[in-house]
């Protein structure tokens, strides 16, 4: 059995986003939330209050995605032979649930606000929700350079820009009620903005599921893959074939493959083509490879993959 390991190292990503601008993005949405609490106490704003605790899940997103971050830098050993760069998608899986929580609490609250309406203070939740959007695109410009090259960074800049999309209908929420003791107008976008955490939540799940699953990376057809590793020469049959992601932004690959000739030189020969050819097609940089002959091959493994149905674990790949 031979490995070719292609793990990188620090992501595009981290080298325009420090490790100190990531901190100080949680810092300030974290004081953010605890202003937004306070101003919606004070003023009875319900949608001043789900714009702090759609805040704080940024902030929390971005505090996981620091940590596991630093955690994915650890390199390999004997406890987690592949690294630590699962940890983000856990990390992932985390911000996702408690984003789920806050939206359906928020949706809870607005419905027995419609039974029982509670007066608003205008001014305040227009003075607290115009610090919020200043601050929540500062943010978004902050996070903006790191989200190119990591899906993490990404969803935290998608976060930070539904925050101030947020916070401009807050303001305007205060603005209907101040012109027109429109109060029902609170509520309303409270539901805006529950529905909105909730499709975030729900849109994302179903891929960090998949990476967790070591599902074929949404990216990959596997038919494709196996197809083009049966036209290499030097190969008569592919079988056992498995492909699966090694955190965000790595592939890996491991199969048994029945060589054409019976010399160990030429298979090394073979396995140096197909991880060529997997690099530069499939990007995938971890390979491993195991010679097995008609006599000891499992030949019914690739026909059974063949005829699974990749949208049952969250949706179809992509070719």
């Amino acid at each position: 059995m031979e490995q070719s390991h292609g793990h990188a190292g620090h992501s595009h990503g981290e080298e325009n986003l420090s490790d100190r601008q990531l901190i100080f993005a949680v810092a300030i949405n974290v004081l953010l939330t605890v202003a937004q609490i306070i101003g919606g106490i004070v003023s009875g704003s319900l949608a001043l209050i789900a714009d702090a605790l759609h805040n704080f899940s940024d902030a929390a997103s971005l505090g996981l995605a620091w940590f596991a971050r630093k955690i994915g830098r650890r390199p390999a050993d004997k406890l987690m032979t592949f690294g630590y760069a699962q940890g983000e998608v856990v990390a992932a899986l985390i911000n996702l649930t408690t984003l789920l929580i806050i939206g359906f609490y928020l949706l809870v609250e607005a419905i027995n606000r419609f039974a029982d309406p509670q007066p608003v203070e205008g001014w305040t939740v227009i003075g607290v929700a115009g610090i919020a959007l200043v601050i929540d695109l500062v943010t978004a410009f902050i996070v903006y350079r790191g989200s190119h090259d990591s899906i993490n960074m990404k969803a935290a800049f998608l976060h930070n820009v539904s925050d101030a999309l947020a916070s401009v209908g807050v303001i305007v929420a205060g603005a209907l009620i101040l012109l027109y003791d429109l109060y029902i107008a609170d509520l309303i976008i409270t539901l805006i903005i529950a529905g909105y955490v909730i499709w975030q939540g729900v849109t994302l799940m179903p891929r960090t599921v998949r990476l967790l699953m070591g599902a074929v990376p949404d990216e990959l057809e596997f038919d494709r893959i196996v197809l083009a590793l049966e036209k290499l020469d030097g190969i008569d049959g592919v079988h056992h074939v498995h492909v699966w992601s090694i955190g965000e932004h790595h592939r890996a690959l491991e199969t048994h493959v029945t060589p054409e000739g019976a010399s160990l030189e030429q298979f090394e020969k073979v396995k140096g083509r197909a991880r060529s050819m997997l690099k530069e097609e499939f990007q995938i940089e971890h390979a491993t490879f195991e010679a097995c002959f008609e006599t000891d091959c499992e030949a019914d493994l690739v026909p059974a993959h063949q005829t699974a149905h990749p949208h049952e674990v969250g949706g179809p790949h992509q070719p």
